[in-house]
């Protein structure tokens, strides 16, 4: 008999398996369809011996310290500050765009003010910003729109940005002066050897049985159980009742190059051109010394794993649906990006965690000072 059993072994489960394995005490049961651990997080070394992220770029940013100092328990770091270019009119860009982007494409020489005037000039009066369309011309203007954004974002989700939340586009800012990094938060750095080392790290717990390629369909009717944490996607837990919510997937080329350096940043993006929308270089984020290089090209696909909720008003309405069931679950947590149908940063789910553990512990006390409580039925 498991105290829990916890469905999907990456942030969101492996965090809250951690927690009530070393703070409550309690048997744990972690199980994942994957033959790893770590989730979309998981990296391993190739064949040449490079590290490679095995579903595309994780780049490790946050402001809340709290959430630094518990992950900081199971890996030493790396200093370092994230920056993209973007393939753009034959020339390679800094996003997001700031002072360099717009003077080097259109051979100006602004400075900040000069800037903020310019993007003025060229804004789009919107009354209401609700679409990720909205968001840019509403900042930049009309041409960085189409040279930057559209192309990509539609690339990336399927759909015009017209189409989509105004969160997609929001996430991304534009600035005035010369700050090139893609974050601006007080941490950032990588896991020093990886994040699987750290992931095996937080779950090296005696309480804690990890099951991998292991599905939930199955294990919930042969193994006993008292409560459990649920991070995989919420339409799938209630068998589709509803209809199935849509996620937007990925698929990826891996590809090892014979030269020591391919691109002059991690990630390039290609807004106007290609099939991909953006190129990954590991070494840079990993700091690795190689003769050889490895890359990442993303294809995004209707097809395959769900990695993103697809931001969209009636998406929503559909999620809150099966919400609503969720609400109604007894011994159920509903924890993640794909169980809560939110675009999460990985901080950002670590946080969900945490905080997913204290209601827990205000609502659930310890086994050992209550009666023994039935098994979870079957949805």
């Amino acid at each position: 008999m498991f105290d829990w059993l916890i469905v999907g072994a990456g942030f969101a489960g492996s965090v809250l398996a951690e927690r009530i394995a070393s703070q409550r005490g309690e048997r744990v049961l972690l199980i994942d369809k994957r033959p790893h651990i770590g989730g979309n997080a998981y990296d391993r070394y190739n064949e040449a011996g490079l590290l490679i992220h095995q579903y595309g770029p994780h780049i490790f940013h946050t402001n809340s310290e709290a959430i630094f100092d518990y992950l900081s328990q199971f890996t030493s770091w790396r200093p370092y500050e994230h920056r993209v270019l973007a393939e753009v009119d034959g020339m390679l860009l800094p996003i997001p765009i700031n002072l360099d982007t717009v003077n080097r494409l259109f051979g100006l020489n602004l400075d900040s003010e000069g800037l903020a005037t310019w993007f003025a000039a060229r804004a789009e009066k919107r009354g209401d910003i609700k679409t990720s369309e909205d968001v840019v011309v509403a900042t930049v203007g009309r041409e960085l729109y189409e040279k930057f954004f559209r192309g990509y974002t539609k690339k990336q989700w399927g759909i015009e940005p017209s189409q989509l939340d105004k969160s997609v586009t929001a996430r991304v800012p534009t600035r005035v002066n010369r700050d090139d990094r893609y974050f601006t938060d007080t941490y950032q750095y990588m896991p020093a050897n990886g994040y699987t080392r750290l992931f095996e790290r937080m779950l090296n717990h005696p309480n804690i049985k990890i099951m991998l390629q292991t599905d939930f369909g199955e294990i919930r009717k042969e193994v006993a159980f008292r409560r459990v944490i649920y991070t995989g996607p919420i339409d799938e837990f209630f068998h589709f009742r509803y209809g199935k919510l849509p996620y937007r997937s990925l698929r990826f080329k891996h590809v090892t190059l014979d030269q020591p350096w391919r691109q002059p940043v991690a990630v390039v993006n290609y807004p106007q051109t290609e099939a991909y929308t953006r190129v990954t270089e590991y070494k840079h984020l990993t700091g690795q010394r190689h003769e050889k290089t490895s890359l990442t090209f993303e294809y995004p696909t209707d097809c395959g794993d769900p990695y993103y909720p697809v931001p969209r008003a009636e998406n929503m309405e559909l999620y809150k649906k099966y919400e609503k069931l969720a609400l109604a679950q007894q011994d159920v947590w509903f924890v993640g990006r794909l169980a809560t149908y939110r675009y999460y940063n990985m901080d950002q789910v670590v946080g969900q965690a945490l905080a997913t553990f204290r209601r827990i512990c205000l609502e659930v006390a310890p086994m050992k000072e209550r009666a023994v409580q039935p098994t979870v039925a079957a949805e």
